[in-house]
């Protein structure tokens, strides 16, 4: 039996101690994907609720066609570009976006800025796209395979490795230029 097996039977059979079960199995890994998304912590942490609350109540709905983790990262990554439709970021320009997303990044606590190369690393996940970043942080930070992410993201893999692939290279591109 899978680690989500077991999680998911243990949340089924104790409805009193199932959202706290859920909570300690997902709430880190999933507040942080939820945070390199949305960046500022505030945020994070109210997408992370509006996350929780919706998979607690939609586990009667989950039918096991993907693991519980997948389907939970699909909620979290929905959330996440719903909050930041929502909050009106995506009637600008893309690069106004991105400025807004850096902007927030340099208003946190979110990394060492005495490193230049991790501030530099952050701007350029923060200027791919949406989609981009989704792929790249399920591969990169929380390493799922190709698989996982394709049920995640409704993509097909062969389409997630190219994308992951032309990800790197632009990653490259823009940490050895000045």
């Amino acid at each position: 039996m899978t680690k989500d097996e077991t999680i998911y039977r243990m949340i089924k059979s104790d409805k009193e101690g199932g959202f706290r079960i859920l909570l300690d199995a997902y709430q880190k890994p999933v507040y942080y994907f939820i945070r390199r998304m949305v960046v500022v912590h505030e945020d994070a942490q109210d997408v992370m609720q509006e996350v929780f609350v919706k998979i607690f109540l939609g586990l009667n709905k989950f039918r096991g066609d993907s693991t519980l983790s997948t389907w939970i990262y699909r909620i979290a990554m929905n959330e996440s570009l719903r909050f930041l439709n929502k909050k009106g970021i995506k009637v600008v320009s893309a690069d106004n976006v991105h400025d807004e997303l850096i902007d927030n990044l340099k208003a946190s606590d979110y990394i060492d800025y005495d490193d230049k190369m991790a501030v530099k690393f952050q701007e350029v996940i923060l200027r791919l796209s949406d989609k981009q970043r989704v792929i790249f942080n399920l591969r990169y930070y929380d390493e799922m395979d190709y698989q996982q992410i394709s049920k995640i993201t409704d993509t097909k893999v062969v389409t997630l490795k190219v994308t992951y692939h032309y990800i790197k290279e632009k990653i490259k591109k823009y940490m050895v230029e000045e």
